[in-house]
């Protein structure tokens, strides 16, 4: 049983000690990823832009990983206002419409106020999803 950690080079990652991904086998799990631009550093004030970046991040992790987005099979979505959630869902449906992941949304503190949504996947390299 192989084990790769994949780096995206966020701060976080260094001072916190965790990886962006860890790859395990045909697992990924990619790490709780907020919508910073690490080019950049920096993060937009809209949460529907938030969740772009988040899923440009991910999508990022996933093919350094040798998997796809179409490879997610399962999302948790984790917000500090519930109401803000239906803002992204056009952000969201562009992202995993035709994958359809099994999902979760949770209510719940970020670790900075700027934060306005945090992104976890599981993908299973290989299995990519038909719409069903």
């Amino acid at each position: 049983m192989a084990r790769n950690n994949i780096s995206s080079g966020s701060a976080f990652e260094a001072d916190i000690g965790y990886s962006r991904a860890v790859v395990v086998d045909d697992w990924v799990i990619v790490s709780g990823t907020t919508g910073y631009n690490y080019q950049t550093g920096e993060i937009s004030r809209d949460v529907a832009e938030q969740a772009q970046q988040i899923l440009l991040n991910v999508d990022q992790a996933l093919t350094e990983a040798g998997a796809s987005m179409a490879d997610v099979v399962r999302v948790r979505y984790i917000l500090p206002d519930r109401s803000d959630f239906p803002k992204t869902w056009p952000v969201l449906k562009k992202w995993f419409g035709e994958v359809r992941p099994a999902a979760t949304m949770v209510e719940s503190g970020l670790m900075k106020e700027e934060m306005k949504i945090e992104i976890e996947v599981t993908a299973k390299k290989g299995c990519g999803t038909r719409k069903q």
